[in-house]
């Protein structure tokens, strides 16, 4: 799989976020629902990159930066899109296997999802 291409890192998104939206790191965390401190230790490069429903969060906050920056942003690969039928049908499946099958699949797409994480 390739990786995704990004010039800045994430601390460096959240400084263009700040300046594109004229906001400092109170009001980026009162937004996401997370605390000040969280956002400077991302400005800080002292902690990795939120997880994927924070990244979610951050392009529906701030509409101007699209997921795929976001992402690349933070290293990660951009997760598909999935919508309501999907997910019916994706649980309409799931429903139909085995408790062994399931905890399978469950393995499965946990790995998956870790390996998003590059």
């Amino acid at each position: 799989m390739s990786e995704p291409e990004h010039n800045e890192d994430f601390a460096q998104l959240i400084q263009r976020l700040k300046d594109e939206y004229d906001v400092n790191e109170s009001e980026i965390a009162r937004r996401l629902g997370v605390s000040p401190a969280t956002v400077n230790t991302w400005t800080q490069r002292q902690r990795k990159a939120p997880r994927a429903a924070t990244l979610e969060k951050i392009s529906e906050v701030f509409p101007k930066f699209t997921r795929d920056e976001i992402f690349a942003a933070a290293a990660r690969r951009t997760p598909g899109p999935l919508s309501k039928d999907a997910t019916e049908r994706l649980l309409a499946y799931y429903a139909q296997l085995t408790e062994e099958q399931q905890r399978a699949k469950l393995v499965e797409m946990k790995a998956l999802a870790e390996d998003n994480r590059l």
